[in-house]
C-alpha cells in the first residue's frame, strides 16, 4: 500500500514539474504572438492588447490552463477569438456612429519590414488573417481552417488571393523606388 502511494504522489510530482509556468510561456512566446498578431489585425496597440487580454484568460484558467497541450496555440487563437469579438462589437457601432482610424507605429525591429506589414495593412482582412497566420504564425492550412472556422477551400482561396494582391502592392513599392 506504502509503495501505491510513494508512486502516485512521484506521478503527481512529475507531472506538475513538467507543466510549464504561465510566466514562461509569457517569455518565450508573448513577443512572437504580438507580431503574428500585428500582421493579422495590422495594429501594434491592438495586437498587444490581445495577446495581453489572451494572458489574462489564461491566468483566469488556473490550472486548468496547466493542462493545455500546446499553450501558444491556446494563446493565439483566444487572441484571434478577442479580435474577432472586437470586430463585431466596433462593426456594430460604426453603423450608429463614425470611427476615426489613426495609424499605429510600427513596433521596433521590424524597421525592415515595413513595407510588407504597410501592404498588409492594404489588403482585406480576410486575406491578411490568413497571411498572417500562414507565413507569420508558421501555421498549416488545415491549422489555419480550425482556428478560423472557415472551409478549407476558404482559407487556401484566400491565401492565393492574398499573395497576389500582396505581390501587387509590393511590386508598386519597387516601381516607385
Amino acid at each position: 500500500m506504502a509503495d501505491r502511494e510513494t508512486l502516485a504522489v512521484g506521478r503527481v510530482a512529475s507531472l506538475h514539474t513538467d507543466r510549464v509556468s504561465l510566466a514562461d510561456v509569457f517569455q518565450g512566446s508573448y513577443r512572437r504572438l504580438v507580431v503574428q498578431l500585428y500582421g493579422v489585425v495590422g495594429d501594434l496597440s491592438e495586437a498587444e492588447d490581445l495577446v495581453q487580454e489572451a494572458f489574462v484568460r489564461a491566468s483566469a484558467w488556473g490550472q486548468r490552463f496547466d493542462r493545455v497541450d500546446n499553450p501558444e496555440a491556446w494563446l493565439r487563437r483566444a487572441a484571434i477569438n478577442l479580435h474577432r469579438n472586437r470586430w463585431r462589437k466596433l462593426t456594430n457601432f460604426a453603423r450608429v456612429r463614425p470611427r476615426l482610424e489613426v495609424a499605429a507605429p510600427d513596433p521596433p525591429g521590424l524597421d525592415e519590414h515595413v513595407t510588407v506589414i504597410d501592404a498588409l495593412r492594404r489588403i482585406p482582412e480576410a486575406q491578411r488573417q490568413v497571411l498572417a497566420l500562414h507565413y507569420l504564425a508558421d501555421l498549416q492550412v488545415m491549422e489555419i481552417v480550425e482556428l478560423l472556422g472557415v472551409p478549407e477551400g476558404t482559407v487556401k482561396s484566400r491565401l492565393k488571393r492574398g499573395r497576389e494582391a500582396l505581390a501587387t502592392l509590393l511590386s508598386e513599392v519597387d516601381d516607385h523606388a
